[in-house]
């Protein structure tokens, strides 16, 4: 076991985590006011529910031994088993130079904010307790098994697609899945005629300032190391990062005449998405490259929903799935062995070979987790019911499903503030009289 490396991977691990807070705090601050706890409270179910999970069998399904590089045998870690403590010679099982328990809980991390990311799509209209068990089928049929593809012996890994840090397994899973379902629950009432902007920017900006904080451990985490390859992993979060957020106000600047904080903000996550699988595999300048590339597609792709018809209401789709398509094809193109030692790109002189492999990679988890999330989602919504009714969303979610508000706007009176009773039967009887 190597101390550091362990220390550098608990770290990482902990970093990671704070990125669902983080999450929570971005997609917050971009609803309505009325619908503010819910949303945060999505992401916060995730972490719930895909943590009992990964400990109980998912880690195993995603590393366990390979059953026709489908998935993971599930009884090789169940409850991670053997994992926990020493062996008779008081030594632990290993992962590389760290316990294996340790890499459980670095990978659990990565489980639960991948699942956090797809509620952006479905906000302001989905039932809560559907959402907590749409997170739980999900992780079990899509993200195990796709994890296992990548990292664990898989056949996505076997043919040699390269995915650093999870631009398939996470992005492009979470974003085809948020796709699904903002499909199955449909337009919210009054998208797009009614403006519904964020209610609260600063909030957002807070949001993406932890989730780049945090983005170092899930990227120069990846490294499993305290050494020069998670270095460089830093490195281009912090370059591609930066130009992926030029681009974006770029953009904006010259399709809409003014750079927005929101825009900053999307930008920030954009190429945080797109550097995810490269950032161990190409220079500052491929940085640099797949960083610009995904702030402007990105920042032109949230429109498609307007064109296309689909409410992806936090624009999951135009960030996740398109930047991470975008950086696990890049790879294919700005690969470098001078940082990687094997790879390099068609503009490289690797040729088109590695290319075709990261689109072989892309498109296969696109496909499974958009069918799966659809037929889940379909599932749900004709049995137990998805999406909560017209007169809950209009009145407020938060109140409805939480018996909470996010903001008590009482009125002061000598000295004392009384508010207005928003909870429970109170909230209830509001929306049943048509108050909204």
């Amino acid at each position: 076991m190597d101390s550091g490396d362990t220390a550098w991977l608990l770290t990482s691990a902990a970093l990671v985590l704070l990125m669902t807070p983080g999450l929570a705090l971005f997609y917050g601050g971009m609803v309505r006011s009325k619908s503010v706890l819910n949303m945060m409270m999505m992401c916060f179910g995730a972490m719930g529910v895909v943590a009992v999970l990964w400990l109980a069998f998912g880690y195993s399904v995603a590393y366990g031994e390979s059953i026709g590089y489908l998935l993971g045998n599930p009884t090789d870690y169940l409850g991670l088993s053997g994992a926990m403590g020493p062996d008779a010679a008081g030594d632990y099982e290993l992962y590389g130079g760290v316990p294996v328990s340790v890499d459980a809980a670095f990978q659990a991390m990565f489980a639960i904010i991948t699942v956090a990311l797809i509620a952006g799509a479905i906000a302001d209209r989905a039932r809560y307790g559907a959402w907590l068990l749409f997170a739980a089928v999900w992780v079990t049929v899509v993200y195990f098994p796709v994890a296992h593809w990548v990292w664990g012996g898989g056949w996505i890994e076997e043919i040699g697609t390269l995915d650093f840090a999870g631009g398939t397994a996470v992005h492009i899973n979470s974003g085809a899945a948020a796709l699904a379902l903002a499909i199955v629950l449909g337009k919210r009432k009054g998208w797009p005629r009614e403006p519904m902007k964020p209610h609260n920017l600063p909030l957002v900006m807070l949001g993406a300032a932890l989730l780049w904080f945090g983005w170092f451990g899930f990227n120069a985490g990846s490294a499993y190391a305290a050494d020069g390859v998670a270095g460089a992993a830093f490195v281009n979060t912090i370059g591609a990062t930066a130009a992926a957020m030029l681009g974006w106000l770029l953009t904006e600047r010259l399709r809409d005449g003014r750079p927005t904080s929101l825009g900053a903000a999307s930008g920030i996550v954009a190429g945080l998405v797109a550097i995810t699988p490269a950032a161990a595999h190409v220079d500052v300048w491929g940085g640099f490259a797949i960083g610009f590339v995904a702030g402007i597609l990105c920042a032109l792709a949230v429109g498609l929903k307007y064109r296309l018809g689909y409410d992806d209401s936090l624009d999951v789709v135009g960030i996740h799935l398109v930047g991470g398509l975008i950086g696990t094809a890049m790879i294919g193109l700005v690969a470098t062995e001078v940082v990687d030692g094997e790879n390099n790109g068609l503009f490289y002189g690797g040729g088109i070979g590695l290319f075709g492999l990261q689109l072989v990679g892309a498109i296969g988890v696109l496909i499974y987790s958009f069918v799966i999330a659809l037929i889940i989602g379909v599932v749900l919504q004709k049995t137990i019911g998805f999406r909560v009714s017209e007169e809950v969303e209009l009145g407020g979610i938060d109140e409805v499903e939480h018996a909470e508000a996010g903001y008590d706007f009482g009125q002061a009176s000598g000295g004392r503030t009384t508010a207005t009773p928003t909870a429970g039967a109170s909230a209830t009887s509001k929306i049943q009289e048509g108050r909204s």
